[in-house]
């Protein structure tokens, strides 16, 4: 099971830290991804982290702004959002992929494990 957390109201311009904690099995194999989802649109990208956490890679909307990160020892992986804006407001989901499909999986197929979300909402 994925479950995220850190969720919540910020100010434009703010940072919130989202994290997402792994259970019940090991999943320091698989790449790990963030999506997010607003209200009355599709669930989109956001950041992707190989398994060995060597190699990242960002939707070009929070290039420079969000900072995907994992621990595999404490099986968690985190995205660290700075300069949030407005349009940053969704829900935020992580996820697993074990599809062995090459780095980055960007698709929402791609994932096959999914934890429950977590709001933020920026405000202007």
């Amino acid at each position: 099971q994925l479950q995220a957390s850190g969720g919540g109201s910020v100010q434009a311009g703010g940072s919130l830290r989202l994290s997402c904690a792994a259970s019940g099995r090991t999943f320091s194999r698989y790449a790990m991804g963030w999506f997010r989802q607003a209200p009355g649109k599709e669930r989109e990208f956001v950041a992707a982290i190989r398994w060995s956490g060597g190699s990242t890679y960002y939707a070009n909307s929070v290039k420079g702004r969000f900072t995907i990160s994992r621990d595999n020892a404490k099986n968690t992986v985190s995205l660290q959002m700075n300069s949030l804006k407005p349009e940053d407001s969704a829900v935020y989901y992580c996820a697993t992929t074990e599809s062995g499909l090459p780095f980055p999986v960007t698709s929402i197929a791609g994932y096959n494990l999914w934890g429950q979300g977590t709001l933020v909402t920026v405000s202007s």
